[in-house]
């Protein structure tokens, strides 16, 4: 029988590909975005997919990209993030965690800007570090039945950032930031996602997985 995995935000760039890529290696994958079924996860009480049986993973790749001087932000943008970056992913969880099978996959997201200090990050850094926090707390609560994961990318080629990378020098000072001297592609991520929620990482929890060519650790000079 194939594992069936529910995707929240899987209609566009990193979640599409991770649903295609899943589907592909013949997972059952049940798929909830605001463009498939009008899901708006910010919302008190969010309309959820109802789910038959159990549940062998969870991926919750909805995100956000503000960038702003600190003195810029006002009191709303850091709840909006905090909103759809963590609170999201913590109503998913628990609205789905006693679906989940034995020996499931909970994969989070967050950014490299958690740990390499960026300019006008405030904001999104905030709220993916919350994100970070959540995956070593559940992973020590839920395990042994319930492995937590979280990917780490750096600048990534989907819709989301395509204001970051509107024009061909832009997209050039953007891959010559990196080590690799590009930036990342959705299925850079969605691959790691992909390895993360089936039995080839069985014996990892708890990870912050640092896909960023380079960035994180090595040095550009």
């Amino acid at each position: 029988m194939s594992k069936h995995i529910l995707i929240i935000g899987g209609n566009s760039g990193i979640g599409k590909e991770l649903k295609e890529l899943l589907v592909n290696e013949g997972y059952k994958v049940t798929s909830a975005s605001r463009s498939e079924g009008g899901l708006d996860i910010t919302e008190e009480s969010p309309s959820f997919p109802e789910i038959e049986g159990s549940i062998d993973g969870i991926a919750y790749c909805p995100g956000s990209i503000l960038l702003k001087p600190f003195r810029g932000l006002k009191m709303q943008h850091f709840q909006d993030d905090i909103a759809l970056n963590y609170l999201g992913a913590v109503k998913t969880i628990q609205h789905y965690q006693k679906a989940l099978s034995e020996n499931s996959s909970i994969v989070l997201f967050s950014t490299i800007a958690v740990t390499k200090g960026m300019p006008f990050h405030a904001s999104i850094a905030g709220a993916k570090g919350a994100v970070e926090g959540l995956t070593r707390s559940l992973a020590a609560e839920l395990s042994p039945k319930i492995r937590v994961n979280c990917v780490a990318p750096s600048l990534t080629d989907t819709p989301l950032a395509e204001k970051l990378l509107r024009n061909d020098k832009l997209r050039e000072n953007a891959a010559q930031r990196h080590p690799l001297k590009s930036f990342g592609e959705a299925k850079d991520i969605a691959e790691m996602a992909a390895f993360l929620i089936s039995d080839k990482s069985k014996w990892m929890t708890g990870q912050i997985v640092h896909v960023d060519g380079g960035m994180g650790s090595v040095s550009n000079g």
